[in-house]
């Protein structure tokens, strides 16, 4: 008889979830993303104004990550225009258009989403958290409130939460059938405020998370992020998540060993106001999380610090 595939669904947004996604998909299991819509800046932001669409870019990228196409199409789904004389197009990636363009064509962003998929043989299935537009907001320590996925990071002030407009979205059944049915429900990794928590704002979502029996892992970050996690340790970052789902969820915290990052690598993230997490496991296990440790981080050929994708998927994997 044939052994069923695992079916786990990611949840959350951003550069993190579509590394996590180019592992997991070497595997081939029943995979299923949920991707943010809360994106307003770049060429995202300008085609949610222009046309009134939910942004496609971080949909983009994960169908980029979990296609199964010749490396050179890929490359053109990816391209990005750029040049002076040309300011229409200035900064759109071909990929943005093509999903602006089908549903301009369709009529749904969702429907749109799913062509896309197929004409690029996506190995999974890639929802949107919402099918229309969502406004994120955040309201900071100090009482001020901020406006714009893409302007929070830049106040500088610590995050009390964050809240989406309209309240009253619903997510696709897909998406929460998904949810309900999966194995494994991943968080993570990505920008906490502005590509995790942002998926869980929607009610459906939300509510469907919460009910699932499905086994709950957190993929904990590498590196704080300025504007946003300074200063956050591994629990912050559960807690966050937890406050504003209102309810404690996360089981398990796959956090990276004690291998320590580079000194020059840590200096260059130190001009950003970032540095490595600090992994509270005393405070984690205190919270009732079963913590695992993984070799899980690696330097990209730029120097920034990644998850390591081939070994967080292989520990999901075996989780």
């Amino acid at each position: 008889m044939k052994k069923q595939k695992k079916r786990i669904v990611v949840i959350g947004g951003g550069t993190g979830l579509s590394t996590l996604l180019r592992g997991l998909k070497k595997f081939d299991p029943d995979l299923t993303a949920i991707v943010t819509v809360a994106d307003d800046g770049g060429s995202s932001g300008r085609l949610r104004d222009d046309y009134q669409i939910p942004p496609p870019g971080d949909i983009r990228n994960v169908i980029a990550a979990l296609s199964e196409v010749e490396p050179l199409v890929e490359e053109m789904f990816q391209y990005r225009f750029k040049g002076q004389g040309k300011e229409h197009l200035n900064g759109h990636s071909l990929g943005n258009l093509m999903l602006t363009a089908l549903t301009e064509i369709t009529g749904d962003f969702s429907h749109a989403i799913r062509q896309m998929s197929r004409v690029l043989n996506v190995n999974g299935r890639v929802l949107p958290a919402a099918n229309q537009r969502l406004t994120l907001f955040a309201e900071f320590e100090d009482g001020k409130i901020i406006e714009g996925e893409s302007k929070i990071p830049s106040y500088g002030q610590p995050i009390k939460r964050v809240f989406s407009k309209p309240h009253h979205v619903h997510a696709l059944p897909e998406a929460v059938e998904a949810i309900e049915q999966a194995d494994v429900i991943v968080i993570g990794p990505g920008s906490l405020y502005t590509s995790i928590i942002p998926n869980l704002l929607v009610e459906d979502i939300r509510q469907a998370v919460l009910r699932s029996s499905a086994r709950k892992v957190y993929i904990c970050n590498l590196m704080t992020q300025r504007g946003e996690t300074s200063g956050y340790t591994a629990s912050d970052h559960v807690r966050a998540i937890h406050t504003h789902v209102g309810e404690s969820f996360i089981e398990t915290i796959l956090i990276n060993d004690d291998a320590d990052v580079p000194e020059e690598v840590q200096k260059a993230y130190e001009e950003e106001n970032a540095e490595p997490v600090r992994f509270d496991v005393r405070l984690l296990e205190g919270m009732g999380l079963r913590v695992e440790k993984g070799a899980i981080a690696t330097l990209s050929e730029k120097g920034s610090v990644r998850h390591e994708a081939t070994n967080v998927a292989e520990w999901l994997m075996s989780y």
